[in-house]
């Protein structure tokens, strides 16, 4: 089981940044966090990077049925959504697959709120 969904977009990284954000939008996903890798890696570490975003995204009803269910889920919350530039004037969007990262957790309860993730993720994903 692969632990993200993909898809390579044909355009300029900052709108697939905001394509993207939008995207979760409407699937009820806000973007609580942002980490721009690129800049980050520059100025601790002086290392030439190319554009590579982190979308912390989080839907704040499924997120709370998560942490009602298990309270340790916060360790894996807010869903990851890569923006990263690639070869040729591409963008490849990837969202963390939250039922493959979920199943270290013994608890049966939590697959059906990690499936209604999941769909809404491969829906944002698909639909870029």
């Amino acid at each position: 089981m692969s632990y993200y969904f993909a898809k390579k977009l044909n355009m300029k990284f900052e709108q697939a940044i905001e394509h993207v954000t939008e995207a979760l939008k409407s699937e009820g996903f806000g973007i609580i966090s942002t980490i721009d890798v690129q800049e980050t890696l520059k100025k601790k570490i002086d290392v030439d990077f190319r554009p590579y975003r982190i979308l912390g995204a989080c839907n704040p009803k499924l997120a709370y049925e998560a942490l009602s269910i298990e309270d340790k889920i916060g360790t894996m919350l807010p869903c990851n959504v890569v923006v990263q530039a690639q070869e040729g004037g591409m963008v490849e969007v990837a969202a963390v697959d939250p039922v493959a990262s979920m199943q270290a957790i013994a608890n049966s309860k939590l697959e059906a709120t990690a499936g209604g993730v999941r769909a809404k993720l491969k829906r944002v994903v698909d639909s870029l």
